[in-house]
């Protein structure tokens, strides 16, 4: 019978080690859990932000490429209007001279 009560006790012993692990593993698992869900927010807020920053990215671009495109025309017009002031020979010299500047 002695062998018994201390088989039982052994037993009660293992049962309650068990039990303790179990708890132990589970509250780890859920504080990987909470962490998870934690980054998946932080996630879905930077991406949020993120898609912010490029629209206003994609925004400045434009108004960049439409301020180059403007700044490519006025050169171009200037370039034209020193071209056209050129002599294409040697006897255009002296008309050209007389001309008004076309601007």
């Amino acid at each position: 019978m002695d062998a018994l009560r201390e088989q039982i006790t052994t037993t009660r012993a293992v049962v309650a080690i068990n039990d303790r692990d179990v708890a132990e593993f589970k509250t780890e698992q859920r504080a990987q859990r909470q962490l998870l869900m934690a980054l998946r927010e932080t996630q879905i807020e930077q991406d949020r932000k993120f898609e912010t920053k490029i629209s206003g990215l994609d925004a400045k671009i434009g108004a960049l490429e439409a301020e180059m495109r403007n700044g490519f025309a006025t050169v171009l017009t200037a370039v034209q209007a020193i071209a056209d002031r050129l002599p294409d020979g040697p006897g255009d010299q002296a008309d050209r001279a007389l001309r008004p500047p076309s601007l």
